[in-house]
């Protein structure tokens, strides 16, 4: 059976939702829908199916509290309040600075200063590391160890001065840091220097600054939103970055660039053209492709490429990938790109994303812990019929 096409035309969408023209087009400004420019005529637009039919059964009548939450949970409306980071009309903006701005001068400490509304901060663990018992594990397993051996004796954050919190997540950062690259590595340099020297590239320290930029908040991601939940219940701030680093590595999220290096590793191989369309014929998802919430193409894939001549191959699946999905290269595709080009670790990209990552989660931890309220949704039942 042919799935439906992705993208509707402005007379398709307008039959589903039963609105008038000038609805639609206030939906697309609100971010309600995604639309893009037709390639067949650009004077036109294409509007994401998924949003328009979320819009139209809107318009069948009213729904339940329960409908609604629902549905916010899957791309749908913001659910939580916060002034981090947000993406807008394509952009990706931290505190009102759009990130691809400052990705061209800026350090992830900076970034930091900038989202937790602090000072720049350095990641340096004052204390002895606690993974000398996991030097033969892979540094993923080496830094979810080291988190969770903090997690564990660290004291919740309920109750504590934000300056204090703001100290514990440099030092549990730093420590994440030592596990991941290894402790005998520079620490006193800054983390994208850090990131060069441990894996010998010191011509990759400028890309990998400007990857930790744009990677360091994503608004209110799978990972943020478990780290969120954390904070909710005055857990430690290791704890904290320790649930935002586990549901990191799911390969829907952060572990979405396995699945990039398997299909250019298939590209190499066999062709784009074949790798792509096999993947298609499986119904196996493109994690190279796409994103929600840039329907234009992924902002933060443009800047970390801007400075990157692409290798053949990745600018075959390029254009093979946009030209049979209709949909642009995203952030994970620019990440392993880099990481080819400088011949880094295959664990590189999810080492630089979780690196990054722990700066956004830290700032939604310390927004959180400044509500004081727990994080607590009711489940819609599903199961049998009560029984007395």
């Amino acid at each position: 059976m042919t799935k439906p096409p992705l993208w509707l035309p402005a007379a398709e969408a307008l039959e589903l939702m039963q609105v008038r023209p000038q609805t639609l087009y206030a939906s697309v400004s609100r971010g309600r829908i995604r639309a893009k420019p037709d390639a067949a005529d650009p004077r036109r637009s294409l509007y994401h199916r998924d949003d328009v039919q979320r819009i139209a059964a809107r318009t069948r009548g009213r729904r339940s509290s329960e409908a609604v939450a629902s549905e916010a949970i899957q791309w749908g409306e913001p659910v939580l309040p916060s002034g981090v980071s947000t993406v807008a009309g394509g952009r990706l903006w931290y505190r009102g600075q759009d990130a691809c701005l400052l990705a061209e001068h800026a350090m992830l400490e900076d970034v930091a200063g900038l989202l937790w509304e602090s000072a720049p901060t350095r990641f340096a663990c004052t204390e002895p590391s606690p993974v000398d018992g996991t030097r033969q594990a892979t540094p993923l397993q080496a830094g979810l160890l080291a988190l969770a051996a903090r997690a564990a004796v660290d004291p919740p954050s309920r109750g504590r001065s934000r300056a204090v919190l703001q100290a514990e997540a440099a030092e549990a950062i730093g420590t994440l840091a030592d596990a991941l690259l290894g402790a005998a590595s520079p620490a006193a340099l800054p983390l994208h220097a850090r990131l060069a020297a441990a894996w010998r590239r010191p011509k990759a320290a400028d890309a990998l600054r400007r990857a930790l930029v744009l990677m360091a908040d994503h608004e209110l991601n799978a990972s943020t939103f478990a780290a969120r939940v954390t904070a909710s219940t005055g857990a430690s701030m290791a704890a904290c970055l320790l649930t935002g680093l586990s549901t990191l590595t799911g390969p829907l999220h952060g572990g979405a660039a396995a699945a990039v290096q398997a299909l250019v590793r298939s590209a190499a191989a066999s062709g784009s053209e074949a790798a792509v369309r096999e993947w298609l014929a499986h119904d196996r998802p493109l994690a190279a492709f796409g994103h929600p919430l840039y329907p234009q193409g992924d902002a933060r894939c443009a800047a970390l490429l801007a400075g990157i001549e692409l290798p053949p191959v990745f600018a075959e699946l390029r254009a093979t990938g946009e030209r049979l999905l209709g949909e642009a290269v995203n952030i994970d595709f620019a990440l392993v790109a880099m990481a080819a080009v400088y011949k880094l670790p295959p664990d590189a990209p999810l080492t630089l994303f979780a690196l990054a990552r722990t700066v956004g989660w830290t700032a939604h931890v310390l927004e959180q812990q400044a509500t004081g309220q727990l994080i607590r949704p009711r489940a819609r039942y599903t199961g049998p019929e009560f029984t007395r």
